[in-house]
């Protein structure tokens, strides 16, 4: 009788931590199982936490007595369309480095670890939702060989048991490196970059859509995605990423953000 996916990992994964030691993928310290963290290094993510801003998820310190319905600033100027930004982490050295492992390392063994820190912070999914990914315009994919975005929404549509929608959105134009650039100039960049799949977009209409990113920015590409999903008649849109780039959330500690991709 054959043996099961899991009763094969069982087996297998002493082999493989013989002849590979599990090590922390920041620093290199062993670890007691592949695709984790050392301590020292736990501690240097940081995790959003305290009040958040009930629209996007914008951590406000901790307002001890505040009330949970708490809306930050940015939102009250211009209230967002989508329904709330669920990040695993704020971007700092430790996730940064991370994120370029993934994107500019080829470590695509990160992408289930990084999928499973952005789970709790998903809450709910009730329902039905397509697990959609920022798209890459196809001469960066043969370049690059993936999109990071896409990886992690595999996996997140295995954790969470949604349907994975790889290709929902397309990137027909392509766009230079938006690194450098303020708010207005990468929206200007990112104008009709971004389109819905013409093939899925009966699918996309009154669907509810997880749209997935590994790093947001200044939120110019998942504003360019969001436009698309609008023209497609989504009825939901939440974000998923593994690091938000919230510099006055750090206290202090500020890194060089990687460009929207």
């Amino acid at each position: 009788m054959p043996m099961s996916a899991a009763q094969l990992s069982a087996v297998l994964t002493p082999i493989v931590d013989f002849v590979f030691p599990p090590r922390c993928p920041l620093c290199g310290s062993p670890v007691a199982a592949h695709g984790g963290l050392c301590l020292a290094c736990w501690a240097k993510i940081v995790v959003p936490s305290g009040t958040c801003c009930k629209l996007c998820q914008r951590p406000m310190g901790e307002l001890y007595g505040a009330e949970a319905e708490m809306v930050c600033a940015p939102c009250m100027a211009e209230p967002p369309k989508h329904s709330g930004i669920a990040a695993a982490t704020l971007y700092n050295e430790p996730s940064r480095a991370l994120v370029l492992a993934l994107k500019h390392g080829r470590r695509i063994g990160l992408v289930p670890m990084m999928a499973r820190m952005i789970l709790p912070r998903l809450g709910g999914l009730e329902g039905d939702w397509l697990v959609v990914p920022v798209p890459l315009h196809r001469w960066r994919l043969m370049r690059r060989g993936f999109n990071q975005s896409a990886l992690l929404a595999r996996e997140l549509a295995r954790l969470t048991g949604k349907q994975l929608m790889v290709d929902g959105l397309v990137r027909p134009k392509a766009t230079p490196s938006l690194g450098g650039l303020n708010r207005k100039s990468r929206a200007r960049v990112l104008t009709g970059a971004i389109q819905p799949n013409p093939r899925l977009a009966h699918r996309l209409t009154g669907a509810r859509v997880l749209l997935v990113d590994d790093v947001m920015t200044s939120g110019a590409t998942t504003d360019a995605c969001m436009v698309a999903l609008r023209r497609a008649k989504v009825a939901e849109v939440r974000i998923a990423c593994f690091s938000r780039v919230l510099d006055e959330a750090l206290d202090g500690l500020r890194v060089s953000p990687e460009p929207d991709a």
